[in-house]
Protein backbone atom coordinates (compact mmCIF):
# COMPACT_ATOMS: atom_id res chain seq x y z
CA UNK A 1 0.00 0.00 0.00
CA UNK A 2 1.65 3.09 -0.60
CA UNK A 3 1.63 6.40 1.44
CA UNK A 4 -0.81 8.10 -0.38
CA UNK A 5 -3.48 5.29 -0.02
CA UNK A 6 -2.41 5.44 3.72
CA UNK A 7 -3.38 9.21 3.94
CA UNK A 8 -6.66 8.61 2.38
CA UNK A 9 -7.80 6.04 4.56
CA UNK A 10 -6.83 7.48 7.41
CA UNK A 11 -8.77 11.15 6.72
CA UNK A 12 -11.36 8.97 6.02
CA UNK A 13 -11.28 7.16 8.86
CA UNK A 14 -10.56 10.34 10.98
CA UNK A 15 -13.67 12.13 9.53
CA UNK A 16 -15.67 8.58 9.96
CA UNK A 17 -14.56 8.51 13.86
CA UNK A 18 -15.76 12.36 14.15
CA UNK A 19 -19.19 11.70 13.17
CA UNK A 20 -19.39 8.62 15.38
CA UNK A 21 -17.83 10.70 18.53
CA UNK A 22 -21.13 13.13 17.73
CA UNK A 23 -23.34 9.71 16.64
CA UNK A 24 -22.81 6.77 19.12
CA UNK A 25 -24.19 9.26 22.55
CA UNK A 26 -26.16 12.37 21.59
CA UNK A 27 -26.58 13.61 24.72
CA UNK A 28 -23.65 13.36 26.31
CA UNK A 29 -21.57 14.56 22.88
CA UNK A 30 -23.99 17.26 22.81
CA UNK A 31 -23.20 18.63 26.30
CA UNK A 32 -19.56 18.48 25.46
CA UNK A 33 -20.03 20.94 22.34
CA UNK A 34 -22.68 22.73 23.76
CA UNK A 35 -20.92 24.73 26.65
CA UNK A 36 -20.31 28.29 26.81
CA UNK A 37 -17.84 29.81 23.67
CA UNK A 38 -14.91 29.12 25.27
CA UNK A 39 -15.67 25.74 25.73
CA UNK A 40 -16.73 25.31 22.15
CA UNK A 41 -13.73 26.96 20.78
CA UNK A 42 -11.69 24.59 23.01
CA UNK A 43 -13.13 21.67 21.25
CA UNK A 44 -12.46 22.89 18.15
CA UNK A 45 -8.87 23.52 18.87
CA UNK A 46 -8.55 20.17 20.87
CA UNK A 47 -10.36 18.15 17.81
CA UNK A 48 -7.77 19.92 15.22
CA UNK A 49 -4.75 18.73 17.30
CA UNK A 50 -5.65 15.23 17.90
CA UNK A 51 -7.06 14.97 13.81
CA UNK A 52 -3.72 16.48 12.76
CA UNK A 53 -1.87 14.01 15.11
CA UNK A 54 -3.37 11.12 13.61
CA UNK A 55 -2.77 12.36 9.76
CA UNK A 56 1.12 12.84 10.88
CA UNK A 57 0.90 9.00 12.74
CA UNK A 58 1.91 10.29 15.71
CA UNK A 59 -0.72 8.27 16.75
CA UNK A 60 -3.40 5.32 15.27
CA UNK A 61 -6.37 6.78 17.06
CA UNK A 62 -7.21 8.00 19.75
CA UNK A 63 -10.22 8.67 22.42
CA UNK A 64 -9.63 11.55 24.80
CA UNK A 65 -12.08 13.05 27.46
CA UNK A 66 -12.20 15.56 30.12
CA UNK A 67 -14.35 17.01 32.41
CA UNK A 68 -14.82 18.72 35.75
CA UNK A 69 -17.86 19.82 38.34
CA UNK A 70 -19.77 21.58 35.82
CA UNK A 71 -19.87 18.63 33.53
CA UNK A 72 -17.73 17.62 30.30
CA UNK A 73 -15.04 19.81 28.71
CA UNK A 74 -13.98 17.55 26.24
CA UNK A 75 -14.90 14.63 24.30
CA UNK A 76 -13.36 13.60 21.09
CA UNK A 77 -12.63 10.16 18.43
CA UNK A 78 -10.48 10.12 16.05
CA UNK A 79 -8.08 7.85 13.89
CA UNK A 80 -8.67 3.75 13.58
CA UNK A 81 -8.65 1.12 16.21
CA UNK A 82 -5.96 -0.69 13.77
CA UNK A 83 -3.56 0.61 11.17
CA UNK A 84 -3.75 0.87 8.03
CA UNK A 85 -7.43 0.22 7.66
CA UNK A 86 -9.27 -0.61 10.52
CA UNK A 87 -12.85 0.48 11.77
CA UNK A 88 -13.11 3.65 12.90
CA UNK A 89 -12.49 4.78 16.80
CA UNK A 90 -15.57 5.28 18.89
CA UNK A 91 -15.91 6.35 22.23
CA UNK A 92 -16.43 2.94 23.44
CA UNK A 93 -13.59 1.39 22.25
CA UNK A 94 -11.78 -0.81 24.67
CA UNK A 95 -8.25 -0.39 25.59
CA UNK A 96 -5.65 -2.03 27.00
CA UNK A 97 -4.98 0.02 30.04
CA UNK A 98 -2.42 -2.06 31.76
CA UNK A 99 -1.31 -0.07 35.09
CA UNK A 100 -3.69 2.02 35.15
CA UNK A 101 -5.46 -0.90 37.00
CA UNK A 102 -3.42 0.17 39.72
CA UNK A 103 -5.98 2.95 41.44
CA UNK A 104 -8.52 0.64 41.20
CA UNK A 105 -6.92 -2.07 43.45
CA UNK A 106 -5.52 0.66 45.52
CA UNK A 107 -8.86 2.02 45.83
CA UNK A 108 -10.07 -1.73 46.60
CA UNK A 109 -7.51 -2.35 49.10
CA UNK A 110 -8.70 1.22 50.89
CA UNK A 111 -12.29 -0.24 51.00
CA UNK A 112 -11.11 -3.23 53.27
CA UNK A 113 -8.97 -0.55 54.97
CA UNK A 114 -11.83 1.35 55.95
CA UNK A 115 -13.68 -2.21 57.43
CA UNK A 116 -11.09 -3.11 59.21
CA UNK A 117 -9.80 -5.88 57.38
CA UNK A 118 -6.98 -4.26 56.00
CA UNK A 119 -4.31 -2.29 58.08
CA UNK A 120 -1.88 0.40 56.12
CA UNK A 121 0.58 0.30 59.30
CA UNK A 122 0.82 -3.40 60.29
CA UNK A 123 2.92 -6.06 58.65
CA UNK A 124 0.65 -7.51 55.64
CA UNK A 125 -0.80 -10.87 56.36
CA UNK A 126 2.25 -13.83 55.47
CA UNK A 127 0.28 -15.15 52.67
CA UNK A 128 3.43 -15.85 50.78
CA UNK A 129 7.07 -16.14 52.11
CA UNK A 130 7.58 -13.27 49.44
CA UNK A 131 5.14 -11.02 52.10
CA UNK A 132 5.55 -13.29 55.64
CA UNK A 133 9.47 -13.92 55.50
CA UNK A 134 10.75 -10.96 52.72
CA UNK A 135 14.41 -11.70 51.40
CA UNK A 136 16.50 -8.57 49.97
CA UNK A 137 19.16 -9.20 47.34
CA UNK A 138 22.46 -8.26 48.62
CA UNK A 139 25.07 -8.65 45.90
CA UNK A 140 26.01 -11.10 44.00
CA UNK A 141 29.31 -13.74 44.55
CA UNK A 142 32.27 -14.28 42.69
CA UNK A 143 30.58 -16.62 40.59
CA UNK A 144 27.54 -14.44 40.01
CA UNK A 145 24.51 -16.10 42.18
CA UNK A 146 22.70 -13.65 44.45
CA UNK A 147 22.90 -12.87 47.74
CA UNK A 148 20.28 -12.69 49.76
CA UNK A 149 19.20 -11.25 53.29
CA UNK A 150 16.59 -11.44 55.49
CA UNK A 151 14.73 -7.72 55.43
CA UNK A 152 15.31 -5.79 58.18
CA UNK A 153 11.69 -4.91 58.71
CA UNK A 154 7.87 -6.42 57.78
CA UNK A 155 6.45 -5.13 54.36
CA UNK A 156 3.36 -2.45 55.58
CA UNK A 157 0.44 -2.61 53.52
CA UNK A 158 1.39 1.52 52.52
CA UNK A 159 4.71 0.54 51.49
CA UNK A 160 2.83 -1.57 48.63
CA UNK A 161 0.82 0.99 47.41
CA UNK A 162 3.32 3.63 47.49
CA UNK A 163 6.09 1.60 45.70
CA UNK A 164 8.57 1.68 48.78
CA UNK A 165 8.31 -1.96 49.68
CA UNK A 166 11.61 -3.16 47.98
CA UNK A 167 9.63 -5.14 45.03
CA UNK A 168 10.55 -4.08 41.54
CA UNK A 169 9.42 -4.47 37.83
CA UNK A 170 12.33 -5.91 36.07
CA UNK A 171 11.80 -3.50 33.07
CA UNK A 172 13.23 -0.57 35.03
CA UNK A 173 15.54 -2.28 37.22
CA UNK A 174 19.21 -3.25 36.34
CA UNK A 175 19.48 -5.22 39.42
CA UNK A 176 15.82 -7.50 38.96
CA UNK A 177 17.14 -8.32 35.60
CA UNK A 178 20.52 -9.88 36.63
CA UNK A 179 18.96 -11.68 39.55
CA UNK A 180 15.92 -13.06 36.70
CA UNK A 181 19.33 -14.04 34.76
CA UNK A 182 21.27 -15.66 37.55
CA UNK A 183 18.26 -17.33 38.82
CA UNK A 184 18.10 -18.95 35.36
CA UNK A 185 21.85 -20.08 35.87
CA UNK A 186 20.98 -22.15 39.04
CA UNK A 187 20.20 -26.04 38.69
CA UNK A 188 16.44 -26.87 39.74
CA UNK A 189 16.51 -28.46 42.86
CA UNK A 190 18.56 -25.27 44.08
CA UNK A 191 16.62 -22.80 42.72
CA UNK A 192 13.03 -23.83 44.28
CA UNK A 193 14.91 -22.32 47.39
CA UNK A 194 15.19 -19.15 46.25
CA UNK A 195 12.68 -16.61 45.77
CA UNK A 196 11.20 -15.35 42.38
CA UNK A 197 11.03 -11.89 43.45
CA UNK A 198 13.69 -10.60 46.04
CA UNK A 199 13.42 -7.15 47.62
CA UNK A 200 15.92 -4.68 45.86
CA UNK A 201 16.33 -2.79 49.22
CA UNK A 202 14.67 -3.03 52.61
CA UNK A 203 10.78 -1.79 52.88
CA UNK A 204 10.67 1.97 53.47
CA UNK A 205 14.02 2.89 52.04
CA UNK A 206 13.79 3.96 48.58
CA UNK A 207 11.07 4.46 45.91
CA UNK A 208 11.18 2.17 42.88
CA UNK A 209 8.16 1.18 40.42
CA UNK A 210 7.35 -2.13 40.98
CA UNK A 211 5.06 -5.04 41.69
CA UNK A 212 3.80 -4.40 45.29
CA UNK A 213 0.42 -3.70 44.31
CA UNK A 214 0.06 -6.76 42.53
CA UNK A 215 0.73 -7.87 45.79
CA UNK A 216 -1.88 -5.98 46.92
CA UNK A 217 -4.37 -7.53 44.25
CA UNK A 218 -3.42 -10.74 46.22
CA UNK A 219 -3.86 -9.20 49.80
CA UNK A 220 -7.60 -7.60 48.44
CA UNK A 221 -8.52 -11.74 48.01
CA UNK A 222 -7.13 -12.48 51.15
CA UNK A 223 -9.22 -10.17 53.08
CA UNK A 224 -12.25 -10.36 51.28
CA UNK A 225 -12.66 -14.02 50.41
CA UNK A 226 -13.07 -12.86 47.20
CA UNK A 227 -11.21 -13.62 43.60
CA UNK A 228 -10.37 -10.24 42.56
CA UNK A 229 -12.55 -9.59 39.06
CA UNK A 230 -15.46 -10.51 41.24
CA UNK A 231 -14.52 -7.79 43.73
CA UNK A 232 -13.77 -5.04 41.58
CA UNK A 233 -17.07 -5.67 40.05
CA UNK A 234 -19.07 -5.92 43.27
CA UNK A 235 -17.47 -3.23 44.99
CA UNK A 236 -16.30 -0.39 42.21
CA UNK A 237 -17.45 -1.40 38.82
CA UNK A 238 -20.79 -2.40 38.71
CA UNK A 239 -21.96 0.29 41.62
CA UNK A 240 -20.17 2.96 39.61
CA UNK A 241 -21.79 1.89 35.94
CA UNK A 242 -18.04 0.91 34.39
CA UNK A 243 -19.42 -2.08 32.10
CA UNK A 244 -16.45 -2.23 29.78
CA UNK A 245 -14.05 -2.25 32.66
CA UNK A 246 -12.74 -6.49 33.36
CA UNK A 247 -9.91 -8.74 33.09
CA UNK A 248 -11.71 -10.97 30.40
CA UNK A 249 -14.03 -9.02 27.57
CA UNK A 250 -16.42 -10.95 25.73
CA UNK A 251 -16.52 -11.38 22.03
CA UNK A 252 -18.68 -8.24 21.72
CA UNK A 253 -16.36 -6.58 23.29
CA UNK A 254 -13.60 -8.29 21.72
CA UNK A 255 -14.75 -6.65 18.15
CA UNK A 256 -14.36 -3.30 19.89
CA UNK A 257 -11.06 -3.18 20.97
CA UNK A 258 -8.19 -1.65 20.09
CA UNK A 259 -5.29 -3.08 18.60
CA UNK A 260 -1.77 -2.63 20.27
CA UNK A 261 0.52 -0.78 17.84
CA UNK A 262 4.69 -0.69 17.35
CA UNK A 263 6.68 2.48 17.25
CA UNK A 264 9.22 1.54 14.48
CA UNK A 265 12.78 3.23 14.45
CA UNK A 266 12.01 5.26 11.21
CA UNK A 267 8.58 6.93 13.60
CA UNK A 268 6.07 4.88 11.57
CA UNK A 269 3.48 2.97 13.30
CA UNK A 270 3.08 -0.88 13.02
CA UNK A 271 0.39 -2.83 13.73
CA UNK A 272 0.87 -5.99 16.47
CA UNK A 273 -0.74 -8.88 15.95
CA UNK A 274 -4.28 -9.49 17.43
CA UNK A 275 -4.51 -10.65 20.60
CA UNK A 276 -5.94 -14.14 20.84
CA UNK A 277 -8.63 -14.75 23.52
CA UNK A 278 -7.28 -16.57 26.44
CA UNK A 279 -8.37 -17.03 30.30
CA UNK A 280 -5.97 -14.58 32.42
CA UNK A 281 -3.39 -16.21 34.74
CA UNK A 282 -4.60 -16.65 38.46
CA UNK A 283 -4.29 -15.33 40.64
CA UNK A 284 -5.11 -11.90 38.65
CA UNK A 285 -2.49 -9.27 39.11
CA UNK A 286 -3.98 -6.08 40.70
CA UNK A 287 -0.93 -4.20 39.05
CA UNK A 288 -1.73 -5.11 35.41
CA UNK A 289 -4.00 -6.90 32.69
CA UNK A 290 -7.10 -4.89 32.89
CA UNK A 291 -9.26 -3.68 29.67
CA UNK A 292 -11.27 -0.35 30.21
CA UNK A 293 -12.84 2.12 27.97
CA UNK A 294 -12.17 6.01 28.67
CA UNK A 295 -16.17 6.77 29.84
CA UNK A 296 -15.40 4.26 32.29
CA UNK A 297 -11.94 5.23 33.03
CA UNK A 298 -13.66 8.84 33.66
CA UNK A 299 -16.29 7.53 35.58
CA UNK A 300 -13.95 5.96 38.21
CA UNK A 301 -11.35 9.13 38.12
CA UNK A 302 -14.33 11.65 38.37
CA UNK A 303 -15.54 9.55 41.52
CA UNK A 304 -12.27 10.06 43.21
CA UNK A 305 -12.62 13.94 42.06
CA UNK A 306 -15.92 14.03 44.25
CA UNK A 307 -14.17 12.62 47.39
CA UNK A 308 -15.56 8.56 46.48
CA UNK A 309 -18.91 9.35 45.45
CA UNK A 310 -20.53 9.22 42.23
CA UNK A 311 -24.35 9.63 41.02
CA UNK A 312 -25.50 8.96 44.28
CA UNK A 313 -23.26 5.94 45.30
CA UNK A 314 -20.46 5.90 47.02
CA UNK A 315 -17.16 3.60 46.98
CA UNK A 316 -14.85 5.57 49.58
CA UNK A 317 -14.82 8.00 52.36
CA UNK A 318 -13.90 11.65 51.23
CA UNK A 319 -10.80 11.17 53.91
CA UNK A 320 -9.44 8.21 53.23
CA UNK A 321 -9.92 9.90 49.12
CA UNK A 322 -7.65 12.48 50.27
CA UNK A 323 -4.75 10.30 51.80
CA UNK A 324 -4.72 8.84 47.79
CA UNK A 325 -3.88 12.39 47.03
CA UNK A 326 -1.06 13.19 49.83
CA UNK A 327 2.28 12.29 49.89
CA UNK A 328 3.21 9.52 51.44
CA UNK A 329 6.56 8.97 50.34
CA UNK A 330 8.14 11.71 52.89
CA UNK A 331 11.39 13.37 51.28
CA UNK A 332 12.23 10.55 49.22
CA UNK A 333 11.11 11.59 45.21
CA UNK A 334 9.30 9.33 42.89
CA UNK A 335 8.35 8.90 38.81
CA UNK A 336 11.38 8.81 37.13
CA UNK A 337 12.77 5.59 35.66
CA UNK A 338 15.38 4.43 33.47
CA UNK A 339 14.35 1.56 31.23
CA UNK A 340 16.50 -2.13 31.09
CA UNK A 341 14.32 -3.00 27.64
CA UNK A 342 13.52 0.03 25.42
CA UNK A 343 11.41 -2.50 23.03
CA UNK A 344 8.77 -2.25 25.66
CA UNK A 345 9.53 1.15 27.56
CA UNK A 346 11.26 4.97 27.09
CA UNK A 347 12.99 6.03 29.88
CA UNK A 348 10.55 7.50 32.40
CA UNK A 349 10.61 11.31 33.49
CA UNK A 350 7.03 12.77 32.47
CA UNK A 351 8.04 16.39 34.47
CA UNK A 352 11.73 16.96 34.42
CA UNK A 353 13.03 19.24 36.93
CA UNK A 354 9.53 18.90 38.83
CA UNK A 355 9.73 17.45 42.52
CA UNK A 356 7.25 13.68 42.12
CA UNK A 357 6.03 12.23 45.15
CA UNK A 358 3.28 9.30 45.30
CA UNK A 359 0.38 9.10 47.17
CA UNK A 360 -1.99 5.91 47.24
CA UNK A 361 -2.16 5.05 44.23
CA UNK A 362 -0.80 7.95 41.76
CA UNK A 363 2.07 9.84 41.19
CA UNK A 364 1.74 14.07 42.19
CA UNK A 365 3.69 17.05 40.70
CA UNK A 366 4.08 19.10 43.56
CA UNK A 367 4.84 21.84 41.58
CA UNK A 368 2.32 23.54 39.03
CA UNK A 369 3.01 22.37 35.52
CA UNK A 370 3.50 25.59 33.11
CA UNK A 371 -0.02 25.75 30.89
CA UNK A 372 -1.28 22.64 32.50
CA UNK A 373 -2.36 20.87 35.90
CA UNK A 374 -2.08 22.37 39.44
CA UNK A 375 0.91 21.65 42.11
CA UNK A 376 -1.03 18.29 43.78
CA UNK A 377 -2.68 16.73 40.96
CA UNK A 378 -2.66 13.02 40.34
CA UNK A 379 -1.48 10.45 37.26
CA UNK A 380 -0.42 7.51 36.02
CA UNK A 381 -0.52 5.42 33.14
CA UNK A 382 -0.69 2.48 31.06
CA UNK A 383 2.14 0.35 29.09
CA UNK A 384 0.17 0.98 26.11
CA UNK A 385 0.53 5.15 26.60
CA UNK A 386 -3.04 5.46 27.95
CA UNK A 387 -3.11 8.05 30.64
CA UNK A 388 -5.37 10.29 33.29
CA UNK A 389 -4.60 12.85 35.40
CA UNK A 390 -6.99 14.36 38.53
CA UNK A 391 -6.42 18.06 39.14
CA UNK A 392 -7.94 18.41 42.98
CA UNK A 393 -7.65 22.40 42.82
CA UNK A 394 -8.85 23.22 39.44
CA UNK A 395 -11.54 20.29 39.47
CA UNK A 396 -10.67 18.50 36.48
CA UNK A 397 -10.16 14.97 35.34
CA UNK A 398 -8.99 13.49 31.94
CA UNK A 399 -8.32 10.58 29.91
CA UNK A 400 -6.24 10.19 26.99
CA UNK A 401 -6.03 6.58 25.41
CA UNK A 402 -4.29 5.40 22.51
CA UNK A 403 -2.79 1.91 21.87
CA UNK A 404 1.04 2.20 21.44
CA UNK A 405 4.37 0.29 22.53
CA UNK A 406 6.95 1.12 24.23
CA UNK A 407 5.85 3.10 27.12
CA UNK A 408 6.65 6.61 27.05
CA UNK A 409 5.94 7.41 23.53
CA UNK A 410 7.32 11.35 22.77
CA UNK A 411 4.98 11.60 20.45
CA UNK A 412 2.42 10.09 22.31
CA UNK A 413 3.41 12.22 25.19
CA UNK A 414 3.53 15.54 22.89
CA UNK A 415 -0.02 15.31 22.03
CA UNK A 416 -0.80 14.65 25.21
CA UNK A 417 0.89 17.25 26.51
CA UNK A 418 -1.14 19.58 23.81
CA UNK A 419 -4.48 18.27 25.00
CA UNK A 420 -3.67 18.79 28.52
CA UNK A 421 -2.78 22.92 27.63
CA UNK A 422 -5.58 23.00 25.31
CA UNK A 423 -8.44 21.98 28.49
CA UNK A 424 -6.47 24.41 30.71
CA UNK A 425 -7.10 27.57 28.55
CA UNK A 426 -10.48 26.76 28.54
CA UNK A 427 -11.35 27.02 32.10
Amino acid sequence: MTDASRRQILKRAVNLAAIGALAFDPPLAASAREQSAPRADTARKIDALLRAAVEAGDLPGVVAMAADDSGPIYEGTFGIRRAPDGEPMTRDTIFRVASMIKPITTAAALQLVERGKLSLDAPVPAIEPALGAPQVLDGFDEHERPRLRPAKRPILLRELLTHTSGFAYRLWDGKAVQYGQALARIPAKERKDLPPTPLMFDPGERWQYGGGIDWVGRLVEFASGEPLDVYFRRHIFDPLGMPDTAFVITAAQQAREASGHRRMPDGSLMAEPRERPMAPRRPLSGGGGIYSTAPDYLTFILTLLNGGVRGGTRILRPETVALMGRNQIGKLEAGRMRTTAPQFSNDVDFFPGTSLKWGFGHMINMQPIPGGRSAGSLTWGGLFNTYYWIDPQKRVAAVFMTQIVPFADPRALSVYGAFERAIYAAI
